[in-house]
């Protein structure tokens, strides 16, 4: 096809996009149009047209994006000679669209920026981007406008990594860029006479602050670009620009290079009395909301990055403190918020000890600690006061949108961190007695009208998020805040939160003299919970599961009250309104108790905890086979997990393993029945993983059958569940001499038939969860019972799976195999491992090269760049355990690589780093070297393609050819 019949294709498809009313035509033309976009002829026809006057305007996007786009990823497929016509070509673009379209303007800014950071400087010419854009401007002043865009985005695309670009490139542009800071400047100075650009070179100007190098702080102190944005704070119409710019000072001075403040003091002392200035605008009702917000955000960004002065406490810093309280009382709550991070990170530095580590003895620190905590007492003290209101339920919660009450509830959840904070600074009693004046005025609210709710529950809401930090025997406000509970209005939502409240502080019900007293009344708030809704049953149950959890010794006498709220809940009779989910509370609650109980006791209040659940799956069992099979798998797991809780929580192996016995026949029966069913197998599965978990080795025989059941029922259903209980039991059985015959009969048969069923990579795709469990069974044999696995016929086999299997995209099943061929690498770290080696060598280094390629591979792009670390371990393992035989296979592997993909120096630097590793240098000091060839590997698609063409992970006979 002819570049004009390309051309005309293409606005064809753009006009179906934007405009045809079918969508799947629009679809096809979506598909068509991202296709051209990787072509190589997308370079000359995206030019033609933006270059054409014709062009409308969704075309001069489309193709100024697909331009951007080519320059950034696919440079590298363009002849050498082609840079200098396609910079002129961009150029006249430049000042072609200096008054088009801005979007068009901006894309084609990122493309000549991207195409710096490709070429150069000495081969750009001219001295460089900067130096070359300084000429343009100077001889085309009318094209500024455009220029000073292109000037913003340099400093951006330096850290862009859409651009394919080798690391060492990116490294030394920045170094261009760092080198031609004045003159960069000097640009800006130049242009801030016109007052038109004041905004663009204000744009610019913070752009380059951010490179954070090459600008002396002594010369930024005096340079008119700064005092000029200082200035324009203060100007009526506050310039978003100029905002940015003194928020990139603020951030320049506290990251320097040297990271010594003492070289900015002249910059500090410049820009923080500007700042401070700026205070009363954040009360003045006539400015604009979105000034007071940037207002607001200076302030922020002052108290983020001075924060460790201002933990000094001088009085500079104070009043920088009570400028952030101003901010953090604003009734907007997005102004307010922006402080939260700042009393985030001075409680940090208040409170810990690494803060004053350099004042010396213990008794100098524990001194100024006690000083600067005593001196921002007051502070967090009005910031609880600030903050505690904003919890509070809007009066139209009941009509708020789900994204509204998602923003809401968020709302609470950084406030709750705020309250948490100002009790680590002033101590959670101290906390709680300004949230407890809070709850009093709220309750005296409730009682002239007895509707208005919400104040009472925004205070508990606080009092709750502060549990953590009040003693467990705090005898003065707990007592009285407890007592004030049972007298709150009856309101499901505030009761929800009292309940929570009471299940937070469970610990002090315990371990206080007042909370024995406190637990009736407290358990009948929870009983009316469990029966007002199921949001309020819900914060009953988990509360009630808390209270069981801390309380389980002072309860142990009221099983027989305890057993009857279970039975209502379960049973579904009555009043309460408890999910079968947060039923689950509940039967941990039970468990607890039972486990404080001597063993006869434990083993009847097992049984009678049991009956309910096993009386409602015996109904449903012991129907006929086919009424069974039909039924959803929800009426078997609402009982099974509940048994699954049961044999979790309560500790009395010898009940649990007599229980798990009288049970089997049940769940034979279901296994029996429902083993094609996934949702039943993985509940049932999970009963007997905690079954087998708590009995131990008083399970019996019970353990054999189980085995047997699981070992015959993959072979025909292939659970991924089965596999995962099979690791369960070798993890605790497998260094039982007398199970080993057992357990190498199961091992070896699922992991034959595992095997059987992976042994392409589209099994592997197909299929992620048994891979998944299968390696994680596998890991789980190397360390618990390598005796039996190793030496075993399944092994070999099980290590060519892997290889296999390695590359699937399903993230847990290709962690499963790495992890698991991590192992086999590192088994020598395995208690009496090294008994092992000659026989994993034997399996190893006949494969050691095949493996070593498929890793290299995974490292280049067959893998996603998130599993890098991973492939990374598992490739050093291997260096280490084969030492020079695996660099040899390294070596091998790396020479397939082009050099149009990886240079030889990259790929040097890359084997440089495994022959430190195999050495025994540090791991952490050698990643860079793998992970920039991984990133040079991944640049763009066509380099990927080709690394993945010579690697062929997929091919397990490949013939090496060094």
């Amino acid at each position: 096809m002819s570049s004009m019949e390309l051309q005309n294709t293409v606005k064809e498809a753009l006009n179906a996009l934007y405009h045809h009313p079918d969508d799947s035509v629009r679809m096809q033309a979506d598909r068509w149009l991202q296709d051209f976009q990787r072509t190589i002829d997308a370079w000359q026809v995206a030019d033609n047209l933006l270059h054409d006057a014709s062009s409308n305007l969704e075309t001069l996007i489309f193709c100024s994006q697909t331009l951007r786009g080519k320059v950034q990823r696919d440079f590298e497929e363009l002849p050498l000679e082609a840079f200098r016509p396609l910079r002129d070509s961009l150029n006249t673009l430049l000042k072609k669209f200096h008054k088009g379209p801005p979007k068009v303007r901006t894309q084609i800014s990122i493309a000549v920026a991207a195409l710096a950071v490709h070429v150069r400087a000495e081969d750009w010419g001219d001295g460089g981007i900067v130096n070359w854009l300084r000429d343009e401007m100077n001889s085309h002043p009318e094209f500024i406008p455009s220029f000073l865009e292109l000037l913003r985005v340099l400093p951006e695309e330096q850290c862009n990594y859409k651009i394919a670009a080798r690391p060492d490139r990116r490294r030394q542009f920045e170094k261009e860029l760092t080198s031609s800071m004045e003159v960069a400047l000097s640009i800006l100075t130049a242009c801030m006479s016109v007052n038109e650009l004041q905004e663009q070179v204000f744009e610019a100007f913070a752009s380059w602050l951010r490179l954070r190098h090459g600008i002396p702080a002594s010369s930024l102190a005096s340079h008119p670009l700064v005092l000029a944005a200082l200035s324009s704070l203060n100007s009526e119409l506050l310039s978003e620009a100029s905002v940015n710019v003194v928020s990139e000072l603020i951030h320049y001075t506290a990251g320097g290079n040297s990271g010594d403040v003492s070289e900015h003091v002249p910059l500090i002392q410049v820009v923080v009395p500007h700042v401070m200035n700026l205070k009363a605008q954040l009360r003045d009702p006539s400015k604009d909301e979105e000034d007071v917000k940037a207002i607001a955000r200076l302030f922020a960004d002052m108290g983020d990055s001075y924060v460790k002065l201002i933990a000094t406490g001088s009085d500079e810093s104070m009043l920088m403190v009570h400028a952030l309280l101003e901010v953090a009382s604003h009734p907007e709550y997005d102004i307010a918020s922006m402080t939260f991070n700042f009393w985030h990170n001075l409680q940090l530095n208040l409170t810990e000890r690494e803060t004053y580590l350099s004042l010396g003895n213990e008794a100098a620190i524990e001194a100024e600690r006690n000083r600067r905590l005593q001196l921002f007492r007051p502070s967090y003290e009005s910031l609880v006061k600030l903050v505690s209101f904003r919890v509070q339920y809007p009066q139209d919660y009941q009509d708020l949108s789900k994204e509204d009450l998602k923003d809401f509830k968020q709302t609470r959840h950084a406030v709750a961190d705020v309250l948490i904070d100002a009790a680590s600074v002033l101590g959670g009693e101290a906390t709680l007695k300004i949230l407890y004046m809070k709850l009093v005025e709220a309750i005296a609210r409730c009682g002239n009208e007895h509707s208005e709710w919400r104040p009472a529950e925004a205070a508990l809401y606080c009092i709750r998020a502060i549990s953590g930090y009040v003693s467990v025997v705090e005898a003065e406000v707990l007592p009285q805040i407890m007592a004030l509970l049972p007298k709150l209005p009856h309101h499901s939502q505030l009761l929800q939160t009292v309940c929570l409240t009471i299940g937070a502080y469970s610990k002090w019900l315990d371990a206080s003299p007042g909370g024995l007293s406190a637990l009736p009344s407290v358990l009948d708030i929870l009983m009316s919970g469990m029966s007002s809704t199921e949001d309020s049953a819900a914060a009953a149950a988990l509360a009630l599961r808390h209270i069981c959890d801390d309380c389980r010794e002072k309860l142990r006498g009221s099983l027989d009250g305890l057993f009857l709220i279970y039975h209502k809940a379960v049973s579904m009779e009555g009043y309460y309104k408890v999910s079968p989910e947060d039923s689950l509370h509940l039967v941990e609650a039970l468990s607890m108790v039972i486990t404080e109980l001597p063993p006869d006791h434990a083993k009847k209040a097992l049984e009678v905890l049991c009956l309910p659940v096993v009386t409602a799956l015996q109904e449903v069992v012991s129907q006929d086979p086919m009424t069974v099979q039909q039924k959803v798998a929800r009426e078997f797991t609402v009982h099974i997990d509940r048994l699954a809780n049961i044999f979790r929580y309560v500790n009395h192996p010898e009940a649990v393993a007599g229980a798990i016995q009288r049970l089997w026949p049940i769940f034979k029966a279901i296994f029996d029945l429902r083993a094609w069913d996934m949702r039943t197998m993985e509940s049932l599965c999970r009963a007997c993983k905690y079954a087998v978990r708590t009995s131990r080795r008083s399970m019996g025989v019970t353990i054999g059958a189980m085995l047997e059941e699981i070992q015959c029922l993959y072979q025909q259903h292939h659970q991924p569940c089965f596999l995962y209980l099979a690791s369960e039991v070798i993890k605790i059985f497998g260094s039982d001499s007398s199970c080993a015959n057992y357990l190498k009969i199961l091992i070896e048969a699922l992991f034959s038939h595992t095997i059987c069923l992976l042994t392409k990579i589209q099994d592997f795709t197909a299929r992620p969860d048994i891979a998944d469990d299968c390696f994680l069974l596998a890991s789980r044999c190397i360390r618990y019972c390598p005796q039996l696995f190793i030496p075993s016929t399944v092994f070999p086999s099980l290590v060519d799976c892997a290889m296999i299997g390695i590359t699937v995209q399903h993230r847990e099943a290709s962690n499963s195999i790495l992890t698991f061929l991590t192992d086999v690498f590192d088994l020598v770290n395995l208690s009496q491992g090294e008994h092992y080696l000659p026989v994993r060598d034997n399996v190893i280094i006949p494969r050691g090269a095949t493996i070593t390629r498929i890793l290299v591979a995974a490292l280049t792009g067959a893998l996603p760049s998130s599993r890098l670390e991973t492939v990374t371990y598992a490739l050093l393992a291997l260096t280490r355990a084969y030492g020079i035989r695996a660099l040899q296979w390294a070596k091998e592997s790396v020479s397939l690589i082009p050099s149009t993909a990886a240079t030889d120096f990259e790929r040097s630097r890359f084997l440089q780093a495994l022959s430190d590793v195999a050495s025994g240098a540090d791991i952490n000091s050698l990643l860079v070297p793998i992970e920039e060839l991984s990133d040079v590997c991944r640049r763009n698609r066509t380099v990927q393609q080709i690394v993945q063409g010579a690697l062929r992970p997929l091919e397990l006979n490949m013939a090496v050819v060094s």
